[in-house]
């Protein structure tokens, strides 16, 4: 027991170390010699857990992805469940755009992961990536569209293809994410808020009950 334990923890270093350093050099970049020193593990250690470079950036990444994801599931439910009213629409549907707007904040070594995605996306496995947008991105979608499914039955919405609402909601405000660069770019608090009551407003005018 005690040396599984011990060949755990050193798996946990090793993914630590791999989202640290794939973060900060991007996949092409990054050496299994540079996330051996920051795991703390010589590079023998880590490919006695991963194959290659490919294995261990996939493992890291689309872990990263899915709990991500997993997160926003939690965050829709949350706040879906609150709609009812729709006179509360547009003040329930700000509360839970303020929140996914700070996803950035709350995950940034994943969105430092996906800049690199971005940015050297030609370079990288193409099942790698086709993989994220299934876990992540396109998941994403697929819930928030089952919610303002759910809506648009109980009359908070009117809304004919949840799934165009869907993108259209995820532009809108999930679209600050880009304009941020995944975290990268400072963005000033009135300037998001900005941004997410506009878009908001938007979706609303589109979408909501007494708005078409």
């Amino acid at each position: 027991m005690p040396e599984r334990k011990g060949l755990l923890e050193k798996r946990r270093a090793i993914e630590r170390g791999a989202r640290t350093v794939f973060g900060q050099e991007g996949y092409t970049r990054a050496s299994i010699d540079a996330i051996a020193a920051a795991a703390g593990v010589s590079t023998r250690t880590i490919y006695n857990h991963f194959t290659d470079k490919e294995e261990l950036f996939r493992t890291v990444f689309l872990e990263s992805t899915a709990s991500v994801t997993a997160g926003l599931g939690e965050l829709f439910a949350r706040h879906f469940q609150r709609f009812g009213n729709p006179a509360d629409t547009e003040s329930e549907l700000l509360a839970l755009a303020r929140e996914w707007v700070g996803q950035n904040a709350e995950h940034p070594e994943h969105f430092a992961l996906v800049r690199q995605i971005i940015t050297e996306g030609q370079r990288m496995p193409a099942d790698v990536i086709e993989e994220w947008q299934r876990v992540g991105p396109r998941a994403v979608r697929a819930e928030l569209a089952e919610w303002l499914r759910t809506l648009a039955r109980q009359g908070v919405l009117d809304i004919d293809d949840a799934d165009v609402a869907a993108r259209h909601l995820s532009l809108l405000v999930g679209g600050m994410t880009l304009e941020s660069f995944f975290g990268a770019v400072w963005v000033s608090a009135d300037e998001v808020e900005s941004f997410v009551v506009s878009g908001v407003r938007a979706f609303l005018k589109l979408y909501g009950a007494s708005g078409r």
